[in-house]
């Protein structure tokens, strides 16, 4: 799996574009964790994508759900 780090910088300034509270990294999964919104938005070659429509959903077991 892809460890590739994420610049703390950035995990310390970015937030959920839908809630604006601040983001869990996983570091495993390649996420940013929104607890709130219940999303987990991917990190794709070290760029977080931070569009709802991309994100997982952590409903349930979220595994390849997409919040619409």
């Amino acid at each position: 799996m892809n460890t590739r780090k994420v610049d703390p910088k950035l995990l310390e300034i970015l937030v959920c574009p839908l809630t604006k509270d601040p983001l869990r990294y996983d570091p495993e999964r390649q996420e940013l964790i929104s607890e709130r919104a219940g999303l987990a938005y991917p990190i794709r070659d070290g760029i977080p994508i931070m569009l709802a429509d991309e994100a997982r959903s952590l409903d349930g077991d979220g595994e390849g759900q997409s919040a619409s």
